[in-house]
């Protein structure tokens, strides 16, 4: 039997809420020293914040709700199971108010957020 575990168990809704450009986001595998990717489940406010990510390419899957995605100044609406990926360098925020899981690659790191003037 192995010494460590071959998988890890995050409940998302149990987590503590961060608040980041897009409103507040339980972010799960982020403090893994090793892990690939990060998982978060965020709460989007009318307030984003236009900002962009030189490493990180994110992948939007909108669970609830209705509202745009503006990237880089193309507005694009949401709905449910809408899904989008946005690249490194894509300048985008959220308009409107819904819940969406954002999986982050490579994992969150906080010093690769940047925002416009």
């Amino acid at each position: 039997m192995p010494a460590t575990k071959n998988f890890e168990l995050v409940q998302l809704n149990e987590l503590p809420g961060i608040n980041c450009p897009c409103g507040v986001a339980q972010r799960a595998f982020a403090d893994l020293p090793n892990s690939p990717c990060s998982v978060h489940f965020v709460s989007i406010e009318n307030d984003a914040r236009r900002h962009f990510h030189r490493q990180m390419t994110e992948v939007y899957v909108v669970l609830e709700g209705v509202g745009g995605l503006e990237l880089d100044d193309e507005l694009i609406p949401v709905k449910p199971l809408t899904t989008v990926m946005i690249k490194p360098g894509c300048r985008h925020r959220a308009i409107g108010t819904f819940k969406i899981l954002n999986i982050a690659i490579p994992k969150f790191d906080p010093a690769d957020e940047f925002s416009d003037p």
